[in-house]
């Protein structure tokens, strides 16, 4: 789960971390008096959920207010596309934010070390909007922290980065503050990636926050319900949010075949299989062990909703799920929306002859499949 910088800020400051001063505002009146109330020069800073803001024109300082009221006239209420999103997302808020003197930028960012089970913080001299292409051309700049959870960080860690990031001893006090904040944020919040991109250094000789990107794992929500609150749907693809609404577990690929499975573990399968005859996975869709008739018609609503989907390959293996109330509803949700596009259908387990029957006697354009790849090489077939 995503939220937005000023909310990754709010959270930095609760937790001791200091933060450039800045106003959330929805309006040209509203940013006219959070600037004025910081005096200018001040930022002006699209909140979506999406990094490259800098790059895709999402962040200007402003040093009047005529320029305030002609740079949030033309962002706000828009469209923002980065390369991160080039679809583009709404910019329903602004983070009207103080203007700090930057004399150096560095780059901060845990993540979860999974190869050897450890904290990772990861550190580079070299912050900014051209990360991605310092770690892609030059991954030595690239700094890494290892911390083991069953002793968690001490002082030698943060020695260690202020070693590496060449800090005068000055900013230690500072740093040291920042980076103790930043991994109990990590840990007492269940994040699954912390960025501070760009941790400055600034004129008052602090090291200060100038951005936060927290990512929660969706898994752990239910254990911090204050997170909950902060989700912004409108950042999100509408299918994803409505699949959530209906217990469903849905992401959107770039592909054009459908797959409408029962199990995590037989979807990424299905989703490999797919590749490997040569085929382009639309979605991943999970409609869990215990599939009913009803949540198959709404996975088969939300997946033909994509119009890039050409073939929908439904893979179905009946433990807990009944293969027979699988097949009424892919039956009576195919029917509801009157989709023309080949439907391929793989049915085994519990009471998958009887389910395979009433996919035959349909009038629905349905192919079925004897095992996992018969069903691949159909669907990539069906769409040649």
């Amino acid at each position: 789960m995503k939220i937005h910088e000023y909310q990754a800020k709010s959270i930095l400051k609760k937790n001791g971390i200091k933060v450039p001063r800045g106003y959330v505002v929805d309006s040209v009146q509203s940013s006219i008096e959070a600037a004025e109330t910081l005096g200018f020069p001040c930022l002006v800073k699209a909140q979506v959920h999406a990094g490259g803001r800098g790059k895709s024109g999402g962040i200007k300082l402003v040093r009047n207010e005529q320029e305030t009221v002609s740079f949030v006239k033309g962002i706000l209420n828009t469209s923002l596309k980065t390369y991160q999103n080039p679809d583009g997302q709404p910019v329903n808020k602004l983070l009207i934010e103080e203007a700090c003197e930057i004399k150096k930028e560095l780059y901060l960012g845990i993540v979860t070390d999974r190869s050897c089970n450890k904290i990772c913080i990861i550190a580079s001299l070299e912050g900014g909007m051209n990360i991605e292409e310092i770690a892609e051309k030059h991954p030595e700049k690239i700094l890494k922290q290892w911390v083991d959870t069953s002793i968690g960080i001490k002082e030698f860690h943060i020695r260690n980065l202020q070693y590496l990031l060449k800090l005068d001893e000055t900013l230690y006090s500072s740093f040291r503050t920042c980076v103790y904040g930043l991994y109990n944020i990590y840990m007492d919040y269940d994040v699954s990636l912390l960025e501070i991109n760009p941790l400055a250094i600034t004129g008052n000789n602090e090291v200060l926050p100038l951005d936060a990107k927290i990512v929660f794992d969706d898994n752990a929500i239910y254990r911090i319900k204050d997170v909950e609150s902060l989700v912004d749907d409108t950042q999100e693809d509408s299918k994803e949010v409505l699949a959530k609404s209906f217990n469903l577990n849905y992401i959107t690929l770039d592909g054009n075949i459908g797959c409408l499975v029962n199990g995590a573990g037989l979807a990424m399968s299905t989703m490999d299989i797919i590749k490997h005859v040569g085929g382009e996975p639309a979605n991943f869709l999970d409609v869990g062990g215990s599939a009913t008739e009803s949540t198959v018609e709404e996975a088969f609503k939300i997946i033909l909703s994509d119009k890039n989907i050409k073939c929908l390959l439904i893979n179905v293996f009946g433990g807990i799920a009944r293969c027979d109330i699988i097949a009424i509803g892919i039956v009576n949700a195919a029917t509801k929306i009157n989709t023309n596009i080949p439907i391929v259908v793989r049915l085994e387990g519990t009471k998958s002859e009887e389910g395979r029957a009433i996919l035959n006697n349909s009038t629905l354009n349905i192919v079925s499949a004897s095992s996992l790849l018969d069903a691949a090489k159909k669907a990539f077939e069906s769409i040649k």
